[in-house]
C-alpha cells in the first residue's frame, strides 16, 4: 500500500511539473540565463586571450543570443540592449584577430555588464576579467592551428603538410602528403595516434623515417589538424 501511494504521488508530481525550458517562475529563467552568461563570459576571455578566434566568435554569439533572451524578460530591456551594443567592438576585434583590441573591448563589455546589474537593482553582482580557467576539461588554445604548425615543423621537411595542394615537397620521390594520408581508407585517428607515438623506424624505403618525439599533447594537436583536413575533403 505504501509503495502504491508513493508511486501515485510521483506520477502526480511528474504530470504537474512544468515542461523543460518553461520554468514556472520567470525569475528562475533569468537566473539561468545569467549563469550561462557568466560561464560564456569567462570562456570568451580565455579563447580570445589565447587567440582561438573561432572559439571566441562562438562564445560571443552565445552571449549575444542569451542577452537577447534576457532583454525579453526584463521590465526595462534597454539594460540588456546596451550590453549587446558593446559586443560589436568585441566582434570586430575577433574578426580582425586583434588581441589588444579584444582585451580592451572585453574590459569595456565587462564594465557594461556591471552597469546593467547596478541599474537592475543588483549592485552586489559584480563580475571581473576571469583569473582562472572556468572549466578544467576544455582546451582554450586553437588545437588545429597548433597542430598545423607542429606538422610543418616536425613533418614538413619530408611530407607535403599543407592543405594547399600546390606546396612543393622537399624530397623526390616524396613521402605521401597529408591529404593523401587522410584520404586513405585505412586512416583513423587511433591509428595515427599509435603511429605518432611509435619510433617511426619501420616506414620508408630506407626505414629511416625520423622520430619527432612528440608529447601526448602535440600528438593530439596533429591528429586534430589531420581530422580537419579530412573533414574539409569530405565536404
Amino acid at each position: 500500500m505504501r509503495l502504491k501511494t508513493l508511486l501515485s504521488v510521483a506520477i502526480l508530481v511528474t504530470l504537474s511539473a512544468p515542461s523543460v525550458g518553461t520554468p514556472a517562475d520567470p525569475s528562475a529563467t533569468l537566473s539561468d540565463l545569467m549563469t550561462r552568461l557568466q560561464l560564456q563570459h569567462a570562456k570568451l576571455w580565455f579563447a580570445g586571450k589565447l587567440s582561438n578566434w573561432g572559439l571566441a566568435d562562438y562564445e560571443l554569439e552565445q552571449i549575444d543570443a542569451n542577452l537577447e533572451a534576457t532583454g525579453k524578460l526584463q521590465a526595462d530591456p534597454s539594460q540588456a540592449n546596451r550590453a549587446k551594443r558593446q559586443l560589436d567592438a568585441v566582434r570586430q576585434a575577433i574578426h580582425s584577430k586583434d588581441l589588444p583590441g579584444f582585451m580592451s573591448s572585453y574590459a569595456t563589455m565587462t564594465n557594461e555588464c556591471n552597469s546593467c546589474h547596478r541599474g537592475s537593482g543588483y549592485p552586489s553582482v559584480a563580475i571581473q576579467i576571469p583569473l582562472t580557467l572556468p572549466v578544467p576539461n576544455q582546451l582554450f588554445v586553437d588545437q588545429v592551428t597548433e597542430g598545423r604548425s607542429l606538422a610543418h615543423s616536425s613533418c614538413g621537411t619530408c611530407h607535403v603538410v599543407s592543405d594547399w595542394v600546390r606546396e612543393a615537397p622537399a624530397f623526390r620521390p616524396s613521402p605521401p602528403g597529408f591529404l593523401e594520408i587522410v584520404n586513405r581508407p585505412s586512416f583513423s585517428a587511433d591509428e595515427l595516434r599509435r603511429f605518432l607515438a611509435s619510433s617511426h623506424r619501420r616506414l620508408g624505403p630506407e626505414q629511416l623515417m625520423p622520430n619527432p618525439r612528440l608529447s601526448e599533447y602535440q600528438i593530439e594537436a596533429i591528429v586534430a589538424y589531420l581530422e580537419t583536413l579530412r573533414a574539409g575533403q569530405s565536404r
